[in-house]
């Protein structure tokens, strides 16, 4: 069984990003710009959310004119579920946070 990726708020970003698309293949550039991740971070959680059994990864079919092709990202039906979940957990530790400022406590 592969190693569960860690949930560093990176991680959580890119999950985020994926799953903005439902289904739909995404490049990694693409995926940059949305989370402002530097290539040095990003395409290492991409090779680890792939290895966990959530990212499937393929090169593209037909690049663009004059354009290298590029390799592109989705989640699985189980790197869904995760980033489902991950938004909910953030969403909840959010909620949180708010609630001991608002009542006085630290966040």
């Amino acid at each position: 069984m592969a190693r569960r990726p860690n949930s560093s708020k990176q991680t959580r970003d890119v999950l985020s990003a994926l799953a903005t698309t439902e289904g739909g293949w995404r490049h990694g550039y693409d995926i940059a710009r949305e989370t402002g991740l530097k290539s040095g971070t990003l395409y290492p959680i991409l090779m680890r959310l792939e290895g966990a059994g959530w990212l499937e990864a393929r090169w593209e079919d037909e690049p663009a004119p004059g354009k290298p092709r590029r390799h592109l990202y989705r989640l699985t039906p189980e790197g869904a579920a995760e980033a489902r979940a991950a938004a909910t957990a953030e969403t909840q530790d959010r909620g949180v946070a708010i609630r001991r400022a608002t009542e006085g406590g630290t966040a």
